[in-house]
């Protein structure tokens, strides 16, 4: 008897997901992988829309094999994702937001690659409609991705293709008490519990849609729920990395992606007792987390405000928020071979160290490297240029 498991589930939950659903479901229904080879679970999470009647409709139609499952409203995407992972049965997931579409080939590209590549987790291309989408991490199709050095690591939305082995094997959910970064926590689980990460590139696989009526599944809330996910991430990051570099560049993606923009322009249309609560809430992170090597790595605009908030200094903060606001160049200072960008405080009474303020790649720093390297090529040419041992006779 044949093997009657599919090699892909998709996994979509909707919320208020009409027109959008149409669109996302016909894009399942066409894709190439063949009869038998692609399933359905969908989770209707209490939409008032019509979105649970259309997907009866067209489970009854279709045919792709559609199971879907009607609920109360769990207040985000985590509930549905996790019913519908608990009943599929496919080799691979997919998850598939219902505001969104799979490209053409997209699910047959992206299980090929998985099986080329012994890979547990694939990336697929993603461009944005009516919306941005990250860009950074398509520039090649790799079959196997360094997770710590490559930009893999910005992309940690759930619509990617897991295998589902994986996931029942380290019993993974996403952790429905997170309002906001759920997806991120999941994926990056999978990429330190997996046994690698795949990228297609060459084939658009994903379309990010913007909602012209602003609902999606994922809700916005509180900007305290942003601590929250950072600190989950950091957690499970040291969880599973010891000190040292490779910690340190999978921590770049809390600090500057989900906990810096705490720290940014916004703060300067909150209030004075806002600032306070979110330095309280950043302080336990940054003692544990907030390392040399993380802020060595960063952009300086960015290593200085966590700087900022690392040492409780507030009212720098708010100077340097304020300054980069305005969109002034600062001042470059040039001092024994390093360069460091004049921002407010540099060298002033608040005692922020001068490494905050340093250039990343700063001249004096090319200096030295292309200063080792005439060395080296000196070396080499004084090597290639000494005379050669005289062969001895027969």
């Amino acid at each position: 008897m044949a093997d009657s498991t599919p090699d892909v589930t998709v996994i979509i939950g909707a919320y208020e997901a009409m027109p959008y659903l149409k669109e996302c479901l016909a894009s399942v229904e066409a894709q190439t992988l063949g009869r038998g080879r692609v399933e359905i679970v969908a989770v209707d999470d209490g939409s008032t829309d019509g979105t649970g009647e259309y997907l009866e409709r067209f489970a009854a139609a279709s045919t792709v094999p559609t199971r879907v499952v009607r609920q109360a409203n769990s207040g985000g995407p985590s509930g549905p994702r996790n019913l519908g992972l608990s009943l599929a049965r496919g080799r691979f997931v997919f998850f598939l937001d219902a505001d969104d579409h799979l490209g053409e080939e997209a699910l047959e590209r992206l299980v090929a690659m998985a099986d080329r590549a012994g890979t547990d987790v694939v990336l697929g291309k993603t461009v944005g409609v009516n919306r941005n989408a990250a860009k950074s991490m398509w520039k090649q199709t790799v079959e196997r991705a360094d997770i710590y050095r490559s930009n893999v690591k910005y992309t940690l939305s759930a619509q990617k293709l897991f295998r589902r082995e994986l996931l029942v094997r380290h019993g993974m959910r996403f952790d429905e008490s997170l309002r906001t970064g759920e997806d991120a926590l999941f994926t990056m689980e999978a990429y330190l519990r997996g046994g690698g990460v795949s990228v297609v590139a060459d084939h658009v696989c994903y379309y990010l849609v913007g909602r012209a009526d602003g609902k999606h599944l994922t809700r916005s809330g509180s900007w305290t729920l942003r601590f929250d996910s950072a600190k989950a991430l950091m957690e499970l990051i040291a969880a599973h990395v010891p000190p040292g570099e490779r910690r340190d560049l999978l921590m770049i993606r809390p600090f500057t992606i989900t906990l810096g923009p705490q720290f940014g322009p916004v703060l300067l249309r909150q209030s004075e007792e806002v600032l306070r609560r979110k330095m309280e809430l950043a302080a336990p992170l940054m003692a544990a987390y907030w390392t040399p090597g993380v802020a060595r790595r960063l952009t300086t605009e960015d290593r200085l405000r966590l700087t900022c908030v690392a040492s409780g200094r507030r009212a720098e903060l708010l100077d340097v928020v304020a300054f980069l606001e305005e969109g002034t160049p600062p001042g470059r200072v040039r001092r024994r071979g390093r360069e460091y960008l004049a921002y407010p405080h540099f060298r002033g009474a608040a005692g922020i160290p001068d490494a905050a303020y340093e250039v990343r790649g700063a001249p004096g720093a090319l200096a030295r490297a292309r200063r080792r390297l005439r060395r080296l090529a000196g070396r080499t040419v004084r090597a290639l240029r000494a005379p050669c041992p005289t062969a001895g006779g027969t």
